[in-house]
Formats: structure tokens, C-alpha cells, sequence
């Protein structure tokens, strides 16, 4: 039966970035945030844990470097499976590249870090919470953004194991836990009214939080699976081709569900395409790609 929610066990697969210095981008998530090198091929790179790619780094240096006020790609947001994992990661890039930290946030249903790549594109990196012990409240869930001490946060976590690994042997793949996904991706749009139509009433997301400017939406009750803002971008229009965001992935449980919110997105106008794979791929309103798979 067609329904216009997406199943519970939709997830996020990977996020494809177009890069200048394919080598460069490829040290950072391998050797800084301790992914690993799964493929290459060409002007290629697959990165994720074990068999699972999180990040596709494209080599595009033909592209115009992006410009911050454009839709995109707000972050990536890598999640971990539990806080030593997420220390691990944050000694990590504390100790190689600790200038391109930009923040970090006690979201109550998550402890998260961010930080920029070398080019510019935005990562989180966080641990969700148990989920009892998230507040929902009329179908809302409750977050906030409080301080983090990252220095308190590695003091707490950090083991004496996974110092040594950072500091001493950062290529043994094998001392890092296998349970990292990416658990959200946040995009830059112009428009939170024309997000919630693309995203929700035709993806089917269902709505989980609303700030000033901002959108949170999920699949099975997560706290978002994806997010959409205006804080840099308000009433930005179509993007123009450039370095970043180059496509966001979105896994559904089976082929049926991809046949059924592509018949919905066609019903709603929306241009759809199969790609080579035959996965189907549709632009939300701001040329941010979306490509959905079983």
C-alpha cells in the first residue's frame, strides 16, 4: 500500500564530496578521522569502516570553489557508537589539525564536535544518547545546544588503550569499533516551507524539530536524519556547479519502498533519473542531490 512516510528502517548511506586536492582530502578522513580506504578508482576515493562507504571524495578541480552563502552542504555528521569511540576520533584530529575546530554542543539527545575539512566542508562528529533517554513532547523532540568541555569530554573518555593507538599507531585500523554510520547529513537551503514540502510531504520524512530557521527530520523516530537550514542562506535560489556537496545518500529498506516514493516525488512533479546502478536520483529545489537505493 503507498504511503507517504518513509519505512522505519530507513537510514543514510554516504555522502559524495567534489574535491580540489583529492590527495590531501583523502590523508584527512583516512588519517585524521581514522577512516578507512576502502576503493579507489581513478579520480575516485571510497572512505568509510569496514565495507561501508561514508564519504566519496570526487576529484573536481575544474569546479569554482564553493561560496558559503549557496545551498549545500551544511555537515556531515558521523556517528559514533558509544563516547570512547567519539574520543578516539576527536584525539585524533586534536592532535593533527586542532585549527579547524569549530565548535561543539551537548544536544541533549547527543554530544557532538565539529569541525571543517580542508576544504571547507563541514563534519560533525557525535555519540547519540540511549533512546530513553530522549524527551519527546507532541511529537517533538526535545534537543538544545549546551557547552562541551572538549578537553573534559577526552579526560572522561579517552581510554589509555586508544591514547596509545592515536599518539603512537594511528594506521591499526583494528583497535577502532566497527559501529560508525553516517547518522545525519545537514544541508543549506533557502527556503524551511519549501524544505518541508520537498523533504516531507514528498520524501516522507516526518518533521522532529523546528528552530529559527531550521528543519529536523527523521525516519522511525530518530532525532533527525537529515536537517535543513537558512542561517547562511536564507532565500538563496538554485546552486551553482562548484566544489562540495556533489550527492546525499538515502537507504530504504527495500526495492518496493524506492518504486513507491518515486511514483509519490512523479505524482508531485519532481524530475526523477536512475543512475548507472539504478539507484533514482532527484534534486531538492536548490540542486542538492538526493539518491535513493535499496
Amino acid at each position: 500500500m503507498s504511503t507517504s512516510t518513509l519505512p522505519e528502517a530507513t537510514r543514510m548511506g554516504g555522502v559524495a564530496l567534489d574535491v580540489a586536492d583529492l590527495d590531501a582530502m583523502t590523508a584527512f578522513y583516512r588519517d585524521v578521522l581514522l577512516l578507512d580506504q576502502i576503493a579507489e578508482r581513478g579520480d575516485q576515493v571510497d572512505l568509510g569502516r569496514g565495507s561501508d562507504v561514508l564519504v566519496t571524495l570526487r576529484h573536481r578541480p575544474d569546479l569554482p570553489r564553493g561560496e558559503r552563502r549557496t545551498a549545500g552542504l551544511f555537515h556531515t555528521a558521523i556517528l559514533h557508537d558509544s563516547p570512547g569511540a567519539l574520543a578516539t576520533t576527536l584525539a585524533s584530529f586534536a592532535l593533527a589539525r586542532p585549527e579547524l575546530f569549530t565548535g561543539s554542543g551537548d544536544h541533549l539527545v547527543s554530544e557532538a564536535f565539529y569541525l571543517d575539512d580542508p576544504e571547507g566542508n563541514g563534519v560533525e562528529l557525535y555519540h547519540d544518547r540511549p533512546r530513553d533517554q530522549w524527551t519527546w513532547v507532541d511529537g517533538r523532540v526535545r534537543m538544545d545546544t549546551l557547552y562541551i568541555d572538549p578537553n573534559g569530554f577526552l579526560r572522561d573518555h579517552l581510554t589509555p588503550q586508544a591514547r596509545d593507538f592515536v599518539e603512537t599507531d594511528p594506521g591499526a585500523r583494528a583497535a577502532l569499533p566497527a559501529g560508525t554510520t553516517v547518522g545525519h547529513v545537514h544541508l543549506k537551503v533557502g527556503d524551511t516551507a519549501q524544505a518541508l514540502d520537498f523533504y516531507v510531504d514528498t520524501l516522507g520524512f516526518d518533521v522532529t524539530a523546528e528552530l529559527p530557521g531550521a528543519l529536523f527530520v527523521s525516519a522511525g523516530g530518530y532525532h533527525h536524519h537529515m536537517a535543513m537550514n537558512t542561517w547562511q542562506s536564507e532565500g538563496v535560489g538554485l546552486r551553482t556547479p562548484g566544489m562540495g556537496l556533489g550527492r546525499v545518500d538515502v537507504v530504504l529498506p527495500t526495492d518496493a519502498d524506492v518504486a513507491d516514493l518515486t511514483a509519490r516525488a512523479r505524482a508531485r512533479g519532481v524530475q526523477v533519473r536512475t543512475d548507472a546502478s539504478s539507484a533514482v536520483e532527484l534534486d531538492d529545489p536548490w540542486g542538492n542531490l538526493v539518491r535513493l537505493s535499496a
